[in-house]
């Protein structure tokens, strides 16, 4: 019987051991989507405890918690911080095969040292230990990040943000930190309250009046110009799917003068709109030579009792079955046929569509840019074993996994970084499984050089940092 968690964790065979020792381990992270708060990157904060840097803000956990019976007064609500983490110590052993368990016990081992197992046993001694560390210049949040060895950090930021902090680590020798343009909001045009109050907001921050639509563009586009100017090469939706609607520019003119004048929009004309600014905000991300991310398949806010007591974000999302090809196909298309699809990458949150977007990035790669649209790490609800597995199989299976740009942690978590490490150890055994069955040939050398591209090489060369 192997050892939990041991040095050879997740690597069934000696050539898996080989493929993860020689080649994998110890590469710098590039992590290329997350949501890590700048200023507190900037501030090098220290964590007050265990509970502050574990629980705060994780979805994840959260939903484990409840589903295990606890009350919401030890998740979100007033108990003390040593009162949550007793709930999350007594929660963990009854997370045995979600990837919590792995996860929790990976970052006790790699940022704090302890093989104990998280139990109500060992939490009082784990959760001291933990958050006198915590409490240390060595466990600030730029020497956790120097500590897992991580290269870049791009953060996920609205265009109305000021970008204050991503200045103040510009030439940073703690990693490079990026922002990303995710500008979600700006098509809200489902809550026509919400995005006047936004255009309001964007025309303080831009400058600009806004009285049109042209105007509207033109004050987004000074937000794309801005962020460009501080580093940013990166763009992010995410979208229960991609909006393809035919619209006429005049179509549109007329939909945001009725956003304007506060009245309600039919579902035909929230489509037209949304469809107008994906498309624009796709041809500046070309213009410039950026990286579009599309993260499709969320249903969010699924129950309305909650949301309404918590707000958005607090863990009530869930996979949705949304139809995507047809409009990613006449999406991509779009900008194909113009000569305006700049570096993409599709994430996907429901499995039953692996096979799908893993067959539709094929259609857009025109051999410019090696592996130029990606078929994104499974993520968020995927981005576990068996999640990661079936989205590398599907790209292998249909597209070259050789190309592939990797993981990432999409985390608001400063000790969630080794998700990479789970990764390329999953990687390693997935490749070493099939030269141990004679379906690839023992050429070890040849095999660590693809899993060192798909760990870190490949998204340094595809990404313009």
């Amino acid at each position: 019987m192997k050892k939990f968690l041991d040095e050879n964790f997740l690597l069934q065979t000696e050539t898996a051991q080989r493929l993860y020792h020689e080649y994998a381990k110890g590469l710098p992270i590039i992590d290329y989507h997350c949501h890590l708060p700048p200023n507190e990157i900037a501030a090098n904060l220290n964590f007050k405890n265990l509970t502050h840097a574990w629980l705060y803000g994780d979805h994840y956990k959260w939903r484990a918690l409840r589903t295990n019976g606890v009350d919401e007064s030890y998740i979100t609500g007033t108990k003390s911080d040593a009162e949550k983490f007793e709930k999350w110590a007594a929660t963990v052993p009854y997370t045995l095969r979600n990837p919590l368990y792995h996860w929790t016990h990976l970052e006790l081992q790699r940022y704090f040292d302890t093989d104990e197992i998280l139990s109500p046993d060992t939490a009082t001694k784990i959760y001291d230990d933990c958050s006198a560390k915590l409490q240390t210049p060595e466990f600030a949040v730029q020497s956790l990040i120097k500590k897992m060895k991580v290269e870049t950090i791009c953060t996920t930021d609205d265009p109305l943000d000021n970008l204050e902090f991503h200045q103040q680590m510009a030439g940073s020798d703690v990693a490079k930190i990026l922002p990303t343009f995710r500008p979600d909001k700006a098509m809200n045009a489902d809550d026509t309250q919400a995005l006047n109050a936004y255009i309001n907001k964007l025309e303080e921050v831009a400058n600009v009046s806004i009285s049109d639509y042209d105007s509207y563009l033109a004050a987004l586009k000074t937000r794309h110009d801005f962020f460009a100017a501080h580093g940013c090469k990166v763009s992010d939706h995410g979208l229960e799917h991609i909006y393809a609607e035919n619209y006429t520019d005049e179509e549109v003119k007329a939909i945001f003068d009725k956003i304007r004048s506060g009245q309600a929009l039919l579902p035909g004309e929230i489509l037209k709109i949304k469809s107008a600014l994906l498309i624009q905000f796709a041809i500046w991300d070309h213009e410039k030579g950026w990286v579009q991310q599309f993260h499709l398949g969320a249903l969010r806010n699924n129950n309305t009792r909650l949301l309404t007591k918590l707000g958005p974000d607090t863990g009530f999302d869930s996979i949705g079955d949304f139809s995507q090809a047809a409009n990613l196909s006449k999406f991509l298309n779009k900008l194909d046929t113009e000569d305006k699809l700049t570096k993409t990458i599709i994430y996907n949150l429901n499995p039953a569509d692996n096979e799908m977007m893993a067959a539709m990035i094929g259609n857009f790669n025109d051999g410019t840019v090696a592996g130029k649209v990606q078929f994104g790490s499974g993520w968020w609800f995927l981005d576990q074993k068996d999640g990661m597995i079936r989205q590398m199989n599907a790209l292998s299976n249909l597209g070259l996994i050789s190309r592939f740009i990797g993981m990432l942690t999409d985390s608001r978590s400063f000790l969630s970084f080794p998700r990479h490490e789970y990764f390329r150890r999953i990687v390693c055994n997935l490749f070493a499984e099939d030269i141990e069955n004679g379906e690839l040939p023992n050429d070890i050398a040849w095999t660590g050089k693809i899993i060192q591209d798909i760990c870190y090489y490949n998204a340094k060369n595809y990404f313009p940092f």
